[in-house]
């Protein structure tokens, strides 16, 4: 699937930073980093840019605030073609202390929104872009979000947003491939000077799946994670997307060792990927919090009652 356009977006830190509150240790996440830009990824998401007067900093791991201090510690003395990402999301970062791009250790803002916020979003992205910096938006909750109030989202997006590519976001996981085929025509019919993108879940196992099928309807911006580590069922291998495309640029085997020397053991720690509560709140198209708080509960397997809640609660 070798299509020169095609840009991949590794976002394990950032999205699974929602597994452990964004706990990981400095050597784990430049072990990270230097084996994505050894594969040759094109981007790579090491967080939040969250304001810390907004949360309780003493809950969160770096990466939920992505310091400009903690970045360059991270990226220190790796020679490298790939370019750093943070997301934010809106009404959450301090602008004011935000240095220009070319002063800062990221090259990437993506601006995380849902289609009745986009207006917002958009305020901020520009700025961003004033800065220097390369941006995306990412339309979250899209398999709810559907019908004119997306329309109405995408047409501003493509009127008056500075990015250069707007994401569709499976929130909850709940998308199959027709779905994903149409609305990836939609961006693409709605936006039609800008890339797009396709952040998949994998609450159904499909977030593999449903990339490609993003892919063959003319996304090109790619998000996936190792070992499709990310927030819940997690997201898109990136080891399984990396291995489809065969384009030269990507190199497997520097993620197949990562994997093997810190993804195995972590998953040990952490649970993320196709698990049934997991696979319940996609089918129900569910957030995944839900499902979150019951594996964390003492019945963590009482998967029937949580699928009647659930279904009661669609009703």
């Amino acid at each position: 699937m070798y299509r020169k356009e095609i840009k991949v977006l590794d976002c394990t830190i950032r999205d699974g930073g929602l597994v452990n509150d964004h706990q990981f240790d400095l050597d784990f996440t430049r072990d990270v980093y230097k084996s994505l830009c050894e594969a040759g990824v094109d981007y790579i998401e090491l967080g939040y840019k969250n304001s810390r007067e907004l949360f309780d900093s003493s809950k969160f791991g770096p990466w939920k605030f992505c310091d400009d201090d903690d970045l360059w510690r991270v990226i220190d003395g790796v020679e490298t073609d790939s370019k750093v990402s943070v997301m934010a999301d809106v009404g959450r970062v301090d602008m004011d202390n935000i240095k220009d791009a070319k002063d800062s250790p990221f090259d990437l803002v993506r601006v995380a929104t849902y289609a009745k916020d986009v207006d917002k979003a958009i305020e901020m992205l520009n700025q961003f872009d004033a800065q220097g910096f390369e941006t995306c938006i990412n339309v979250m909750a899209v398999s709810r979000d559907q019908g004119p109030e997306l329309d109405e989202a995408l047409e501003q997006i493509n009127q008056e947003c500075k990015a250069q590519a707007v994401y569709i976001v499976d929130s909850f996981g709940a998308l199959y491939q027709e779905p994903i085929a149409r609305l990836t025509k939609l961006f693409k019919e709605k936006c039609p000077n800008k890339e797009v993108g396709i952040h998949a879940h994998n609450n159904q196992q499909l977030g593999f799946s449903n990339t490609i099928e993003a892919i063959i309807n003319g996304a090109n911006f790619l998000d996936a994670t190792v070992y499709g580590m990310g927030r819940a069922a997690g997201n898109c291998p990136m080891e399984l997307l990396i291995g489809f495309l065969k384009n030269p640029k990507y190199d497997l085997r520097p993620i197949l060792d990562l994997i093997a020397n810190r993804f195995i053991q972590l998953r040990e720690e952490y649970e993320w990927g196709y698990v049934i509560p997991f696979a319940i709140a996609g089918i129900m198209n569910d957030h995944p919090r839900d499902a979150m708080a019951l594996r964390k509960s003492d019945s963590p397997d009482n998967f029937r009652q949580f699928y009647e809640k659930l279904s009661t609660t669609a009703g």
